[in-house]
């Protein structure tokens, strides 16, 4: 039978298993946290947990890009000095934050929540393409605005692209991708913003 620590208390327990169940951190390590936070302030605490439910219950996405906002409209799709013609999709909100953070990419964004990938049993009906397809069909003169496919260059990447590229190549619009700066497989999230950066500047039109 494995070994199982135990604590002295049914509480501490409680916390380190519910710390654990973050990704990334060990039964160790979330005990090093549980055991962190009883040595702090009471106020400190309280703070750190009502600022966890607050995100939790009181964070919406966008009605219009489906990026994380306070409420039903996101600040860059607020911001009227963004190219709202200019729509770059991603797979997460951690790819807005990583494209916003190299300064290169002025638009707006569509969040996915995900890409196609049949082995994880997530199909095109799970993501927010119908909402993409509607948002560019409902563009006037698509034809002088630019679809941005900033996704990963895996399969599953790939396989998205087309997927998308084929549900809206009747609207004229210009789809454009990622100039590969990018290696095969590189996820946003990890690429460093100066190759990202370049990579966004110098995109190249889609080729299915």
């Amino acid at each position: 039978m494995p070994y199982k620590e135990t604590y002295p208390s049914v509480l501490l327990t409680d916390a380190v298993e519910a710390i654990g169940s973050l990704p990334g951190v060990g039964r160790r390590s979330a005990l090093r946290l549980a055991l962190h936070l009883l040595r702090q302030p009471a106020e400190n605490v309280h703070h750190f947990t009502e600022a966890i439910n607050q995100l939790r219950d009181g964070v919406h996405y966008c009605r219009h890009c489906h990026m994380i906002a306070d409420g039903d409209e996101c600040a860059i799709c607020a911001d009227h000095r963004r190219d709202h013609r200019t729509i770059c999709v991603v797979e997460s909100v951690r790819d807005v934050m990583s494209i916003e953070a190299t300064g290169q990419y002025h638009g707006v964004y569509h969040v996915l929540g995900g890409i196609i990938s049949p082995i994880a049993g997530i199909g095109p009906s799970d993501l927010s393409i119908k909402e993409l397809t509607e948002r560019v069909f409902g563009l006037e003169n698509p034809q002088e605005a630019e679809l941005i496919l900033a996704l990963s260059g895996d399969v599953e990447g790939e396989t998205t692209a087309f997927y998308i590229y084929r549900q809206i190549e009747t609207s004229h619009i210009k789809v454009t991708s990622l100039a590969r700066g990018l290696g095969f497989g590189d996820d946003l999230e990890y690429a460093d913003s100066l190759t990202l950066g370049r990579s966004i500047t110098n995109r190249q039109i889609f080729n299915p």
